[in-house]
Order: C-alpha cells, then sequence, then structure tokens
C-alpha cells in the first residue's frame, strides 16, 4: 500500500474540480505545484527522502482547464522504468508514482517525457533569493511572496503565480504554464491564499 505525505493529500483534498476520469490530452494549461519543502517534508507520512533539506520542491505538474477542473486517472500505464531519477526535483517515491498515475497519465507523453516536461518546468522558475537563503522563520504576507517572485522572474505575466497556505502556514506557490512551449501565463479558475500573514519556517540545517 502506498502512502503519501499528509500535506500532499491536504493540497489534493482542497482542490475541488476533479473530473472523476479524464480523456488523455484534454485539458488547457499546466499548474505546477511548488512545494515548500521544510513544510512538504516535516509533516507524519513523508517519505524517507524528505530527510534531505530542502527549499520549493515539485509536487507535481497537473494538467488544469480554465473553469478550474481538472482531468485525473486518465489511463491505466505503467510509470517510468527509473523513477528515482526524479528524486532531485520531487523528494518522496511514493509521490512519484502518484503524481504520475493521477496526473501524468492526463498526458499524452510517455512517463519519461512527462517527467522531463517537469524538470523543464520546475528549472524554468528562479526562486528568490530570500526564500533559497531563509534561516530563521519569518512571518510574510502573501503578498510579499508574490513581489519577491516577479522580481526574481521578471518576464512572468501578472498573475501567473498563486501562493497557497494552510493554517497561516506558506505550503507552495503554483505557476501557471502554457500546455505547448511552458510559457508562464496568467491563471484561470484558482484561489490564493487570502490569510493576512503566513509563518514562513526555514530550512533545516544538515547535521
Amino acid at each position: 500500500m502506498i502512502y503519501l505525505p499528509l500535506l500532499a493529500l491536504l493540497i489534493s483534498c482542497l482542490r475541488a474540480g476533479a473530473q472523476e476520469k479524464g480523456e488523455p490530452g484534454k485539458f488547457d494549461f499546466y499548474l505546477m505545484n511548488l512545494a515548500w519543502g521544510p513544510e512538504f517534508c516535516s509533516v507524519p507520512g513523508a517519505g524517507s527522502e524528505c530527510k534531505a533539506p530542502r527549499g520549493f520542491v515539485l509536487h507535481g505538474l497537473w494538467p488544469q482547464n480554465y473553469d478550474g477542473s481538472y482531468p485525473v486517472n486518465c489511463a491505466e500505464r505503467p510509470g517510468p522504468a527509473q523513477p528515482e531519477k526524479n528524486l532531485d526535483i520531487t523528494p518522496d517515491g511514493p509521490l512519484l508514482e502518484h503524481e504520475w498515475s493521477k496526473h501524468g497519465t492526463c498526458t499524452t507523453m510517455s512517463p519519461e517525457q512527462f517527467f522531463v516536461l517537469e524538470h523543464q518546468a520546475f528549472h524554468s522558475v528562479r526562486i528568490p533569493k530570500k526564500l533559497r537563503e531563509l534561516k530563521h522563520e519569518e512571518p510574510m504576507r502573501p503578498k510579499d511572496i508574490l513581489d519577491l517572485f516577479a522580481k526574481a522572474n521578471p518576464s512572468f505575466p501578472q498573475g501567473s503565480i498563486v501562493v497557497s497556505c494552510e493554517k497561516e502556514r506558506l505550503t507552495a506557490v503554483e505557476v501557471c504554464l502554457a500546455k505547448n512551449g511552458l510559457m508562464p501565463i496568467s491563471c484561470h479558475g484558482l484561489r490564493g491564499c487570502d490569510a493576512r500573514a503566513l509563518r514562513v519556517v526555514p530550512m533545516v540545517t544538515a547535521k
């Protein structure tokens, strides 16, 4: 039986609009979820790979529609032959399996092509220096986080990045990307964090 990190399940449950079963290739854009590693790896059920200190990690690259719906579980296809190659950006083996079966199968790509696309998407976003070098817990408004990403990624259009939170703690940053070419686009059908201030937990220093 596969156990996913609790945070992954919480984020999935918060996303309304899942289609019971989608059709491969039938979606409007990609939603890339960059989970804040210190939160992702601290919850019960996180895999052993999560012990390494990290900043943002790839939760997934999800096919999404402009109306807020999204296809899931589109086909029964085996995942990549060597999933461990993707642990450099996604720190949990079972999560990789889950992401392929639930979201990757909704593309028309092979598993290997899909995870190459995930790497391209992940490396297309510059993480702000302040968040890369955070040493102490710091309160930030969602707007502050968006401003940091806007300055680090000046070519991104307004509204292409959304901040996600849970109980006034930063959990993820989501980026909307074009279906063809992965160019950043303004998000549609998404709701961002409405907390007045967030606690941003720093990365744990390796011992």
